[in-house]
């Protein structure tokens, strides 16, 4: 499991190694994969998702995503017992990466091919839209989830 390290704790100084240890893991790529283009903000709508991931490791994944300052929780305006999990810059620039590794499992992992073909149609107008796609993808995430006419914003 990716964890938060002091300063100095790192295994390596090394820029892709520095990204892996907040980011790395099957599933914190999968959290981010669900709220940038599933629409999941809520803790209940992550544990749905096909993969099926347990509670205690979504709830530790979001934790390391509030530390690095990826995401933000705030309360569910809609609901007293609930919290609403929001992108930060920060998280919807990590976009073009997630794009970038559906793009290359759909080239190179025979599996991908079972893919639906609406979700093979977004991964590749998101892949050949390149840089310009992109940024209209992520206005689209800002608008969501840092605009604060946004009903889940705070």
């Amino acid at each position: 499991m990716s964890r938060p390290v002091e300063d100095g704790e790192h295994r390596s100084y090394c820029p892709i190694n520095l990204s892996l240890e907040i980011f790395g893991d099957k599933w914190t790529l999968l959290v981010l994969r669900d709220m940038m283009f599933g629409n999941k903000r809520h803790f209940r709508d992550f544990l749905q998702s096909d993969e099926l991931i347990a509670s205690n490791i979504l709830a530790a994944r979001l934790k390391l995503l509030l530390e690095h300052g990826i995401v933000t929780k705030a309360d569910d305006p809609t609901h007293k017992q609930k919290a609403v999990y929001s992108l930060t810059e920060k998280g919807i620039a990590l976009l073009p990466v997630i794009v970038q590794i559906g793009a290359w499992s759909s080239r190179h992992v025979p599996a991908a091919k079972k893919l639906d073909a609406r979700a093979r149609a977004i991964i590749r107008e998101l892949q050949e839209g390149g840089p310009k796609r992109w940024a209209r993808e992520m206005a689209a995430l800002r608008e969501s989830h840092l605009s604060s006419h946004h009903p889940h914003h705070r």
